[in-house]
């Protein structure tokens, strides 16, 4: 773990992936350290705000040195299930870069449990991990100027779902009514770090998404 100040208030601590991001987010969850206000999770980092008053670098630094990520174990999360009309303008695409037929890759794509990795792009957008890896295609050439709201899509090993219409470059699975982001709600986002998140198929029952 490399740990560089961000600012006068905040850590940004460097791991190797998804996976590591995930141990160190879940450790300061479960065990939080006196002082810090707000932990945002990325890629391959994990921002750690904290307040002067409380706490100071040096001992966060410590503190973060002394965690042992291997024996973390993740931490459970209620799962959100959300309802997907698969026809998205992407299908057949998806279906010809993985080698699958559509009706294959909506059984894979509801089959999976995801986990939220970390939110950006835009507010509510959340990347989920997970994907079979027989689902992870390339983002298109050419992304679009316009993806609606509650567009549900893949691009190589994230799923995801955008918030809001908006420009984008995945892969378009299908759509969902269900909101992402209301400002009004506490937390706005329906889907925050480490939430698990499953996608249930009603194209062809009629219910509303």
């Amino acid at each position: 773990m490399r740990i560089l100040s961000y600012g006068t208030r905040a850590l940004l601590a460097e791991v190797s992936g998804l996976d590591q991001v995930a141990r160190l987010h879940a450790a300061l969850r479960r065990h939080p350290l006196p002082g810090v206000l707000e932990l945002v999770p990325a890629a391959r980092t994990l921002l750690i705000r904290y307040d002067r008053v409380l706490t100071d670098r040096t001992r966060l630094v410590a503190a973060l040195g002394a965690l042992d990520l291997r024996a973390v174990p993740p931490v459970e999360a209620e799962t959100v299930v959300i309802p997907v009309r698969y026809q998205g303008e992407d299908l057949p695409e998806v279906a010809r870069l993985s080698g699958l037929t559509v009706p294959q890759v909506i059984a894979r794509h509801t089959a999976a449990t995801y986990q939220v990795a970390f939110c950006g792009f835009a507010p509510g957008f959340a990347y989920l991990t997970g994907v079979d890896p027989a689902l992870r295609v390339p983002r298109r050439t050419v992304p679009r100027t316009r993806v609606p709201a509650g567009a549900v899509a893949l691009a190589d090993e994230f799923t995801g779902v955008y918030p809001r219409e908006s420009p984008g470059g995945w892969q378009l699975l299908g759509s969902t009514e269900l909101t992402l982001w209301n400002p009004a709600a506490d937390p706005p986002s329906l889907l925050t770090p480490g939430t698990a998140v499953r996608f249930r198929d009603v194209t062809a029952d009629g219910a509303e998404p």
